[in-house]
């Protein structure tokens, strides 16, 4: 992808742009733009095929994942534009069903859907075009991480063997409706909690899995993410579908980018291993906080109803580091 965008960074440079505040020159989750003093736009888009058979939802699970990138760097959604493709084979009663989900969701966030597009292709997908707005001061991103400062995540990880195993029926109801769950809940509060106290870098845990994600955040911040595996929380069944062998396909893709990335300070379980590297779908946040404030968010966290678990910590060094 970086070989992809290069031409781009060359066209949109940030000296031609200086209302861009975020963009190609330092890739992150989302594009930032300055309005005024007080005013920054936050840009984001997000679309995939059907994680779940449920159309419902699916749209509600995608909208949290769309909307995920304005939370990560700190900002309040807008509105949002549907983007659909949609087979003529299949009832347009689905496709009621999805857009119904991910509005109910827009709804929650106190945002609206104000339109979208939709095209005719073999394979349903449906998404999300995200306008957000954050103060241009308050910018929260991936190389905001300090060294000292503590790793605290916002939802737990494995939510893409348990939709593989619900792909491939062998997946218990009780399981995959527990993901779904945590797949649909919002990281609005998350979001609000870090501004409140005035943390400066996080990112939202998606396709490339918590240590994909997290080695962008590495290598932004100019540090080392060190993370305690036992600390990890892991939705109920993860670990068995992991030994039952239901491993996205991303999983693979995500070992391979980052075998010469992360350091192993002690040999894991190949089920364990298997949860820091599954791509998630509207993962949670991974904030790093300052030691000094990790017990004012954990509180903030609390105030707001968001669940949390301290997982590591940023050190001096580069790359990822699992003990």
């Amino acid at each position: 992808m970086a070989q992809v965008l290069r031409p781009l960074r060359e066209q949109f440079k940030p000296k031609d742009f200086p209302g861009l505040l975020v963009g190609l020159g330092e890739p992150d989750d989302a594009a930032v733009y300055r309005i005024n003093e007080s005013t920054a736009i936050i840009q984001t888009m997000d679309f995939f095929p059907p994680v779940v058979d449920d159309a419902y939802a699916f749209g509600a699970i995608t909208a949290a994942n769309a909307m995920s990138d304005v939370y990560a760097m700190g900002g309040e959604v807008l509105l949002a534009l549907n983007i659909a493709a949609w087979r003529d084979d299949l009832p347009l009663e689905l496709l009621t069903e999805i857009f119904h989900g991910g509005a109910d969701k827009v709804a929650e966030a106190g945002a609206a859907i104000a339109g979208g597009h939709t095209i005719t292709d073999h394979e349903p997908k449906y998404g999300l075009s995200v306008t957000g707005v954050v103060h241009p001061e308050r910018i929260i991103t991936k190389g905001g991480a300090r060294v000292g400062d503590v790793l605290v995540l916002t939802k737990p990880l494995g939510a893409g063997l348990i939709t593989t195993a619900g792909k491939n029926q062998v997946a218990a109801e009780a399981h995959l409706q527990k993901a779904i769950a945590w797949m649909s809940t919002l990281n609005r509060g998350a979001a609000q909690a870090m501004q409140q106290v005035g943390v400066r870098g996080a990112t939202d845990i998606t396709g490339y899995g918590l240590l994909g994600h997290a080695y962008e955040m590495a290598d932004a911040s100019h540090a080392a993410l060190r993370f305690h595996a036992d600390a990890l929380p892991i939705l109920d069944g993860a670990l068995e579908y992991a030994r039952k062998k239901q491993i996205p396909g991303g999983a693979g893709r995500n070992r391979l980018f980052l075998e010469d990335k992360v350091k192993f300070t002690r040999t894991l379980d190949d089920d364990l291993a298997e949860i820091l590297f599954d791509p998630q779908t509207s993962g949670g946040l991974l904030i790093a906080v300052a030691e000094s404030k990790c017990d004012e968010l954990a509180r903030t966290l609390k105030s707001r109803g968001v669940e949390f678990w301290n997982i590591g910590n940023v050190v001096n060094g580069q790359g990822i580091i699992v003990s």
